[in-house]
């Protein structure tokens, strides 16, 4: 194949969205040094990635599984005491820290001092 075109992945993946990602996440993946399944033909990486693609060289599921393994914030089966990081405090334990009171003319002063910038006219 002396080209990659969408129009050859898209058959493999349906949706143009998903084709992006897949095919950047393994574009970063084989920056970081993982296995061609081509060879490179002196292509850069997104294009070595689209090729695997349209060829059916990886396996897509388990592809789709490590991006989204890669973007989640949460790990499952990690215990909430350790995500958290409070030693056991969960966040409606933490007291809230009390808000200092502000009346009308003092919060418009405020305002304005934010919006017009210090008062010696330095930025």
């Amino acid at each position: 194949m002396a080209r990659v075109t969408v129009e050859d992945c898209i058959e493999k993946v349906d949706n143009r969205f998903e084709l992006v990602l897949l095919s950047a996440h393994r574009a970063r993946n084989i920056s970081a040094g993982a296995s061609l399944t081509i060879d490179r033909d002196n292509d850069k990486n997104p294009v070595v990635a689209l090729r695997e693609i349209a060829e059916e060289k990886l396996d897509l599921p388990a592809l789709t599984e490590s991006l989204v393994s890669g973007l989640q914030r949460v790990i499952p089966g990690e215990d909430e005491d350790e995500r958290d990081g409070r030693g056991g405090q969960k966040a409606e334990d933490v007291p809230a820290l009390p808000q200092p009171e502000m009346d009308e003319a003092a919060m418009l002063k405020a305002l304005q001092s934010d919006r017009d910038g210090p008062a010696d006219g330095r930025l």
